[in-house]
C-alpha cells in the first residue's frame, strides 16, 4: 500500500507525487492485447481532430493515494490534455486529482480468468466513477465477448447499448485486418456504425480515392478521343468546335 503523504497548499490536499509509483516497467501484455490497444488508441488520435482528449494504454490511474494505481488496458478522458513537461514525476501517469476528473471510459481486454475484471476491477472503476467500463473478452473466458457497464448514480449497470452517449462514440466488433493480422477487433465507431479509422486506413482510403479519380480522368480522356475520331470520320474537325 502506498504511504499517504500530504502537501498543504492553502488547505488544498495534494498527494506527494514523489512518493507514488508512476511506472514499474513490468511487461504484462500478450501480442493480441498489445495490437488491440494500439488499434483503440491510434484510431482515436487519427480520427478525432476537434475534441481535446487523452487516450492511452497501460498507463496507471491514481484515483486515491491510499491505494496503488489501477492500470486499464485502455482509457479515454475527454477535455483534458497532457501537461507540457510530461517527464515530471507528477505528470507521468493519470492522477485524478491533477486532471480534475476520472476518465470517461476504461477498457479491459480479457485474456484469462486471473484479472478480477468482473469483481475487484469493476468495483474500483465504479468507485473511481468512470462513466463506462468496457470488457472485451475475445476468447470468452468470462462468458461474453463484449460487456458494457454504464455508471448510473453510484453503481454500474450492464447495458446492451454499445453507444456511449456521454462520450459521443460507440464500440463495435469489427472483422478485418489490422497490422497484417486478420481477426475480430474491438473498435470505436460513430452512431451510424462507421468505425474510426487508423492513420494507415485513412492513407489507404486516400490512395484508393486518388486511383479512382485517375481512372475516371483516364476514361473521360478515352471517351473524348473516341468522340473526336467519330467526328473526324464524319468530316468534322473537333478542334474547330467551341
Amino acid at each position: 500500500m502506498v504511504e499517504q503523504l500530504l502537501i498543504n497548499d492553502d488547505d488544498f490536499y495534494v498527494p506527494d507525487a514523489n512518493q507514488l509509483v508512476t511506472e514499474d516497467d513490468t511487461p504484462v501484455d500478450n501480442f493480441a492485447s498489445a495490437k488491440q490497444q494500439r488499434l483503440l488508441v491510434g484510431s482515436l488520435y487519427s480520427s478525432i481532430q476537434q475534441q481535446t482528449f487523452l487516450a492511452e494504454a497501460n498507463v496507471g490511474i491514481y484515483y486515491t493515494d491510499l491505494q496503488p494505481p489501477i492500470v486499464p488496458d485502455v482509457f479515454l478522458s475527454l477535455d483534458v490534455q497532457l501537461p507540457q513537461n510530461w517527464w515530471e514525476k507528477q505528470n507521468r501517469c493519470y492522477m485524478v486529482w491533477r486532471f480534475g476528473k476520472p476518465p470517461e471510459v476504461v477498457i479491459e481486454i480479457v485474456s484469462n480468468k486471473e484479472g478480477n475484471e468482473l469483481e475487484k476491477k469493476l468495483k474500483i472503476y465504479e468507485h473511481m466513477r468512470a462513466s463506462y467500463y468496457i470488457l472485451y473478452d475475445p476468447t470468452q473466458q468470462l462468458g461474453q465477448v463484449l460487456r458494457v457497464y454504464e455508471l448510473r448514480g453510484r453503481r454500474y449497470f450492464e447495458t446492451s447499448e454499445n453507444w456511449l452517449e456521454q462520450v459521443g462514440l460507440g464500440v463495435t466488433l469489427w472483422q478485418g485486418e489490422f497490422e497484417g493480422r486478420q481477426d475480430v477487433w474491438l473498435r470505436w465507431c460513430y452512431q451510424d456504425g462507421t468505425v474510426l479509422t487508423t492513420g494507415d486506413e485513412r492513407a489507404e482510403q486516400e490512395s484508393q480515392r486518388a486511383e479512382q479519380e485517375r481512372q475516371r480522368a483516364e476514361q473521360a480522356e478515352q471517351r473524348a478521343q473516341l468522340l473526336a475520331e467519330r467526328l473526324r470520320g464524319l468530316g468534322v474537325d473537333p478542334d474547330t468546335l467551341s
